[in-house]
């Protein structure tokens, strides 16, 4: 069973956020709370109430257990994007995009069978010698 949830217009550059978003998938959902913990990033603060809304809705809503879950997916889409000027040299003006972003968060129940997938680091070192 996969659990969702997102937290839209969050006035937070999708660029930003999506490099906080890459540590956490494929990760038991203690560890991703943990990481995003004591991650100081202001993605982070984000994504952590949006993965503690998807945790609550899975063992409300669904039954499912929290040890049990896994960050199936992390997402972050580009929302709609504020446009403003600045004032510049010459009487011209500059532009200034305020950008917004949309979080997505799927969970799934981890295999039963199978241990508890863990995060893969890949070197370009290790990849050179291949």
């Amino acid at each position: 069973m996969e659990v969702k949830s997102t937290t839209k217009y969050v006035r937070l550059s999708p660029k930003k956020a999506r490099d906080v978003a890459r540590e956490i998938q494929g990760l038991p959902v203690s560890s991703a709370l943990d990481i995003l913990t004591f991650t100081p990033k202001k993605a982070a603060f984000h994504i952590n109430k949006t993965l503690k809304t998807a945790i609550a809705d899975a063992e409300n809503n669904f039954s499912l257990s929290a040890e049990s879950l896994i960050v199936k997916e992390a997402v972050i889409g580009a929302g709609p994007v504020l446009k403003r000027f600045s004032p510049r040299a010459k009487g011209s003006a500059g532009g200034i995009l305020k950008r917004t972003s949309h979080i997505f968060i799927t969970l799934a129940e981890a295999p039963e069978g199978e241990a508890k997938p863990k995060r893969v680091n890949v070197s370009k070192k290790a990849e050179n010698k291949a």
